[in-house]
């Protein structure tokens, strides 16, 4: 695999992943913005109207006629958040010219089409067009509202929502039904020319192709060229950034609802106090404490003691968290987050083998193999890179993960404190709105 970045001008980057073990080719846009609320709900509508017509393809049934004509294409889009970003995500999935009965410049097309898509959408009189619009609003409310209907995401997101409520990090990629109905044609095509001006433009193209026919093509599309530069306005979170306080008394919260299962979510704040670069001595402690089934959480939370459905803990790099997630029967709440807080002394006291930590470390590594193993993993760990400002070769980054100590564990394990307790039980069909 080759990798090689350029900047095509101020805030437009191309990447080129040359990569000769796969049959596919993905051709990749990325458009980062800070998260904010004012435009949140508008920023969620945007990938799902663009990907209903461009001004050349007018439909989404003319676009798919011409991904069938690129040898059964497939074109996706998406939202991600990552800290406080908004990630705007477009792709197509295609054949590699290699694997074609001829010659014909597939990934070029392909690449054409997708810049066509996201720089070139359908527009009628400087807004979008009114029918799609009323659409994918309706369509969003009701992704809104799955999103409530699943308790276990529900409630991971009203944790953060809690603890970042006056940050970015704390809304939902989705926004809110709230503001749907003040979002019309013109405001939606003028966020989105905001977006176009100023957030950051990645350009990723994976596969097997000559460097420099996809490195012109790219550089001379007639939308790329009337990109103007832009500033690099993100946010950038990683472990140097997302400094912590102890709080005084951590929040807890119970929240009432129609459920058959509760929902227990436990936010913990990393506090470096000059540890370093502890990103790896954190990847391995959750590893240890809740990441997989030898983890303390699953063996004893769920195995042993039975008092959980689920149990397991989520590093978040972003932000210096980590997220415990259990779902358990209501009746045994007082009794888990007892036994989670014993873990966590056990983990401060070093209270786990160096057979533990031998085998963390090769699943691990094993999971960090893998990354080169699917092109879209690859992709985002790439473009991961690249909004932490960190990057890290998948070799250096296995290597700092097998220098890791117990005693460094140990050390980490005393700068973890608790922020919040958010508790979903049975009691009632509504809970409080959140935004």
């Amino acid at each position: 695999m080759k990798y090689i970045k350029q900047n095509i001008k101020d805030g437009v980057t191309l990447h080129l992943i040359i990569n000769e073990n796969f049959k596919t080719d993905f051709s990749v846009v990325f458009i980062s913005i800070p998260l904010e609320k004012e435009n949140i709900t508008k920023n969620a509508l945007i990938p799902a109207i663009i990907k209903n017509g461009s001004k050349r393809y007018t439909n989404y049934q003319l676009i798919n006629e011409e991904l069938e004509m690129l040898y059964g294409a497939s074109f996706d889009c998406g939202l991600d958040k990552t800290g406080d970003n908004l990630v705007l995500k477009f792709y197509i999935e295609s054949i590699n010219d290699n694997f074609l009965p001829e010659k014909n410049e597939n990934l070029e097309k392909v690449l054409n089409l997708l810049l066509e898509i996201v720089f070139n959408p359908l527009v009628e009189n400087e807004s979008f067009k009114n029918q799609y619009v009323e659409l994918e609003k309706r369509n969003l409310e009701l992704l809104i509202n799955s999103v409530r209907d699943d308790k276990d995401i529900y409630s991971y997101e009203k944790c953060i929502n809690i603890m970042y409520k006056n940050s970015g990090y704390g809304l939902s990629k989705y926004g809110n039904i709230e503001d749907l109905k003040n979002i019309n044609s013109e405001k939606l095509y003028e966020r989105y020319k905001e977006i176009i001006s100023n957030g950051k433009i990645d350009i990723i193209v994976s596969g097997e192709y000559k460097k420099e026919k996809i490195e012109q093509q790219v550089k001379e599309n007639e939308f790329i060229k009337n990109l103007n530069p832009r500033q690099d306005n993100l946010n950038i979170n990683n472990f140097k950034t997302e400094i912590k306080e102890k709080v005084k008394q951590p929040q807890i919260v119970k929240e009432e609802m129609d459920v058959t299962q509760g929902k227990l979510v436990i936010g913990l704040d990393i506090l470096p106090n000059n540890l370093g670069d502890f990103r790896f001595i954190a990847i391995m402690y959750n590893a240890i404490f809740g990441n997989g089934v030898n983890s303390k959480l699953f063996q004893i939370v769920r195995e042993k003691e039975s008092l959980a459905y689920t149990a397991k803990s989520e590093y978040v790099v972003q932000k210096n968290n980590i997220f415990i997630r259990c779902g358990i029967e209501c009746e045994k709440y007082d009794k888990t987050v007892e036994l989670i807080k014993e873990l966590l002394e056990q983990m401060k006291k070093g209270e786990f083998t160096e057979e533990d930590i031998l085998k963390t470390k090769e699943y691990i590594t094993s999971g960090i193999d893998s990354i080169n193993e699917e092109q879209d993993t690859q992709i985002l760990y790439l473009f991961g890179q690249e909004l932490s400002k960190l990057p890290l070769k998948t070799e250096e980054y296995k290597e700092k993960i097998k220098a890791v100590t117990k005693e460094e564990i140990v050390e980490f394990a005393n700068n973890i404190e608790l922020n919040t307790i958010y508790f979903l039980k049975n009691g009632g069909e509504n809970a409080d709105n959140w935004k």
